[in-house]
């Protein structure tokens, strides 16, 4: 992590994501079932959310990211979408209307989505309660964000490959994964942001590779290569990701890939969510409220 002469905390080089973004527009196809596996999860929040009374609950979503998986599936729902991506190549890859945005600097008026989506797309940005923020804004009362990150965790048996099989190699080991946040920040990342009711839980999505090499090619197309500012931008060892595959512990003659997500939802305030109780205020105790008839 570096800070600038302000104080300025800068952990990705947005300049190396938007590159790889941009090469990912023509290979992202290649991992759409993976793609899609995470957004189906991430939308199943919505099959648990009663509509209003005088129409559906959300007409108009933004897809922040969603490789062309997204905004197909919002739109089976009956949704109009509006994409955006840090990449105009990957932004044009969703159909319909689609724009050139970048998640730390977000162009959209307040208040004019009802429902926001972003899966597996705001790892990289460096400013996240900012994003968050932004997002918020562009939400209207009442209005939704459905988001998804890797948690820590994600890629845990690639992470310790690399890293021991670096450390053997050259007595030391360069950041090759990016930092992912634990589940327990992530519910607070939304109170901060000024979302009501928010919700952070976990999905796992466990990967087997027959081919080691497949899992780095499959990362490589999703646009997900390292970008961190300090990261080491020397050629690695030729041994290193040999050894370091060789090393991964498998399962029926295949190689694990693990993929935590951690999934938050939060509301824009409105007038007719639930508030909690002001402190001091309830007419029971929890031991009367608990206890049961015999």
């Amino acid at each position: 992590m570096a800070a600038d002469m302000d104080g300025d905390m800068t952990v990705f080089d947005r300049r190396a994501v938007r590159r790889q973004r941009d090469r990912a527009a023509d290979t992202v196809r290649q991992v759409a079932d993976v793609l899609r596996e995470a957004a189906e999860r991430l939308l199943d929040r919505l099959d648990d959310i009663a509509p209003r009374a005088a129409g559906p609950r959300f007409a108009r979503a933004l897809d922040v990211g969603g490789r062309g998986v997204v905004a197909p599936l919002l739109r089976a729902r009956g949704l109009e979408v509006v994409s955006c991506d840090l990449s105009p190549a990957l932004a044009a890859v969703n159909g319909g209307l689609a724009v050139a945005a970048d998640e730390e600097v977000l162009p959209f008026a307040a208040e004019s989505f009802d429902l926001v989506v972003a899966s597996l797309s705001l790892h990289w940005v460096n400013d996240l309660p900012g994003a968050l923020i932004q997002l918020r804004h562009a939400l209207r009362p009442d209005g939704l964000l459905l988001a998804s990150l890797p948690a820590l965790g994600t890629l845990g048996e690639l992470r310790r490959a690399l890293t021991e099989a670096e450390a053997g190699l050259t007595g030391g080991a360069a950041p090759r994964i990016s930092p992912f946040p634990a589940l327990s920040d992530c519910a607070a990342l939304l109170q901060r942001a000024g979302y009501a009711l928010p919700v952070a839980d976990v999905e796992d999505i466990r990967l087997l590779y027959a081919d080691p090499l497949a899992l780095l090619r499959d990362l490589r197309a999703a646009g997900e290569g390292n970008a961190l500012r300090l990261r080491d931008r020397r050629i690695p060892p030729r041994a290193l990701f040999a050894a370091a595959l060789a090393s991964l512990p498998a399962e029926a003659a295949r190689v694990p890939a693990t993929l935590r997500l951690a999934v938050m939802t939060g509301w824009a305030p409105g007038p007719d969510q639930p508030t909690p109780l002001a402190p001091g205020s309830a007419t029971r105790s929890l031991a009367e409220a608990l206890k049961a008839p015999r």
